[in-house]
This record gives C-alpha cells, sequence and structure tokens, in this order.
C-alpha cells in the first residue's frame, strides 16, 4: 500500500469513527429563543408589508423621488420605509405615502374580538 493510500484509509477509519448526534441533542444545547424567533418574525413581516407598497409604486410607474417631491419628503425617508422600516414610520407619514399613490387608510383598534374604525376614507 502506498503512503498517500494508507493516509488515505487512516483519514476514512476517522471519519467512520464521528459520531452522529440526534437532533434533539443538538435542540438541548441551544434551545429556541421563542423572544429572538418572535422579533424575526415581526422584522420579516414589516419587510414583506413595505415591500408590498413598493409594488404598488413601481406598477404606477412612480419612483421614489417622485413619490418623495409628491410628499414633500426625501427619496432616502421613502426608501427607509420601503425597506421595512414601517413601524418606526409614523402614522401621518404612511398614509401620506398611500394617498400619494391614490390609496386610502384604515386605521383599527383590535381590543380581543372587538373592532373600533378610529379612521376611514369614505
Amino acid at each position: 500500500m502506498t503512503d498517500s493510500m494508507s493516509g488515505s484509509t487512516a483519514r476514512w477509519n476517522e471519519m467512520s469513527k464521528t459520531k452522529t448526534v440526534s437532533w434533539s441533542d443538538v435542540r438541548a444545547k441551544r434551545p429556541v429563543d421563542d423572544a429572538a424567533v418572535a422579533d424575526h418574525v415581526a422584522r420579516m413581516e414589516a419587510e414583506e408589508r413595505a415591500y408590498r407598497l413598493r409594488e404598488i409604486r413601481e406598477e404606477q410607474g412612480v419612483t421614489q423621488k417622485e413619490l418623495a417631491d409628491r410628499m414633500s419628503l426625501t427619496q432616502p425617508t421613502i426608501s427607509a420605509l420601503e425597506s421595512g422600516d414601517l413601524d418606526r414610520s409614523g402614522l401621518a407619514t404612511l398614509k401620506a405615502y398611500v394617498e400619494a399613490l391614490g390609496g386610502t387608510v384604515e386605521v383599527t383598534a383590535t381590543f380581543g374580538s372587538r373592532r373600533l374604525v378610529l379612521s376611514s376614507h369614505e
């Protein structure tokens, strides 16, 4: 047997002795951080909502700069909003964005099974 083959055989023997670890053992060592998961889900949902707004703007053929001019804001403000920064944007900014594209905003408060429309466009 050549040196390279005996080296390969030694490595194979070493690898075949690797211990298999069950998924439950791995999970036990790194438990799920429910708060981190919830934060991530909230961020992803905000990004999806922002993406939908961007899609509507693009379908209308409006650039971020044109929309910013309509709203008397800056293009970076529109970019931040469309990047998922909706929760940090004020209601007035969101309302202005939607209305600048011809849409309307309805604000609804939910208390358990009760819903109260606070603002709507009729």
